[in-house]
């Protein structure tokens, strides 16, 4: 019976010593830096800060100003006021450029690029359906019409749902925001 004890509590601190060693093994090939505690990725959350703070100046810049003896106007809700933002083509071209990353897979900005999708060079102003040599949907095809800002960005808002049949597999931009910045980049490459 001692024997059999004994072999126990070998085997139970044995592994012990195992998991330690092991742990000790694993931290010591996982970290990085002198305190060991730097982390695996940043978060681009600083970058975003940046730009709301960049925003946020610009609008407060304006409004200081223009001082009048008038009483200031109501101002329209957010959601109002952007699609006039989308409809003037008034957006942040470096924001719109970054936005494009996520369009870049299937489409092209040169002029007769070969992609999966059709290339996008001057397609504001452009007919739907019109790039020669690309071989768009039926829907496509009968949705027609030019791609004006405004139906820009109702199909960037929800390609599938705008053109039920469509090829493309893009879920879409849900920020106004986003949509009015693509756009506005699209436009500054168009020629």
């Amino acid at each position: 019976m001692f024997n059999t004890m004994t072999k126990i509590t070998v085997s139970v601190i044995g592994a012990l010593v195992f998991f330690v060693l092991a742990y000790l093994a694993a931290g010591m090939l996982y970290t990085t830096g002198s305190s060991g505690h730097s982390p695996g990725f940043i978060i681009a959350e600083i970058e975003v800060e940046e730009a709301h703070a960049e925003e946020t100046q610009a609008e407060e810049a304006p409004a200081e100003e223009a001082h009048t003896d008038e009483a200031p106007a109501e101002e329209a809700p957010a959601e109002e006021a952007a699609p006039v933002a989308v409809a003037d083509g008034a957006g942040d071209l470096a924001a719109g450029e970054k936005v494009f990353k996520k369009c870049k897979a299937c489409h092209k900005l040169e002029e007769g690029a070969k992609a999966v999708g059709p290339d996008l060079f001057a397609v504001v102003g452009r007919d739907v359906a019109g790039r020669e040599g690309f071989k768009y949907s039926d829907a496509m095809i009968a949705f027609g019409g030019t791609w004006d800002v405004e139906r820009l960005d109702t199909y960037l808002a929800d390609p599938k749902g705008v053109v039920p049949g469509t090829k493309m597999s893009f879920k879409g931009l849900s920020t106004e925001a986003d949509r009015a910045n693509v756009i506005a980049y699209l436009e500054s490459i168009s020629g």
